[in-house]
């Protein structure tokens, strides 16, 4: 019988080991037997807490979501101004930490299954959703209300995109450089000079 307490503590080993997979072989290569032997565990205890492998990915999805979550909101108490909540936006969706090659892996892994899975395209949404709602609150303090939609439309759209081309190129574009054009979009749609969009 699992010690009590053991069960957040073994599905984050688990998830973890599943990043890793994905990574090292791709989510089509990865089977649940790579997992367990990543993690130090039988393909057991891996059934024990997860269906299968789709499952394990949807709970993948759900803990790097929930982690950036977080940074979205520790981010956004830090901000003062509404411009000071789209800047921590910015910064946020385009960290180091959504970079690391592993979280890529688990990332890009996810976006190609959401065709094949009601599940993971329900978690999309959710994302989705929020993010436009958190860019779309800080904007409405600042511009017009018809064009807030639009412009946080824009800014989502312009980070995702810069997101995978950074991601995928084989010598990446700086994280920097990401960060300061969608800033410098940012100041276009304000009406601002780039230049007060420093952090």
């Amino acid at each position: 019988m699992p010690k009590v307490g053991m069960e957040p503590i073994r599905k984050q080993q688990l998830i973890d080991a599943t990043i890793a997979s994905i990574h090292a072989r791709g989510f089509s290569e990865t089977s649940i037997r790579q997992i367990s032997q990543a993690a130090g565990v039988s393909p057991g205890i891996v059934h024990h807490y997860f269906r299968d492998k789709d499952d394990l990915l949807q709970s993948t999805m759900r803990k790097l979501l929930q982690d950036l979550r977080l940074r979205v909101l520790s981010q956004l108490a830090l901000a003062k101004t509404p411009e000071e909540r789209v800047v921590s936006l910015i910064y946020t969706y385009l960290d180091d930490h959504l970079f690391e090659p592993e979280t890529v892996s688990a990332w890009l892994a996810f976006w190609a299954h959401i065709p094949h899975s009601d599940k993971l395209r329900r978690l999309q949404k959710i994302y989705e959703q929020r993010q436009m709602s958190t860019f779309r609150h800080a904007l409405k303090q600042i511009l017009p209300f018809e064009q807030a939609d639009r412009a946080a439309c824009g800014l989502v759209s312009l980070i995702d995109g810069l997101w995978v081309r950074t991601s995928l190129q084989e010598k990446p574009m700086e994280r920097q450089k990401a960060q300061e054009l969608v800033l410098d979009y940012f100041a276009l749609l304000i009406g601002k000079p780039a230049a007060c969009q420093t952090r």
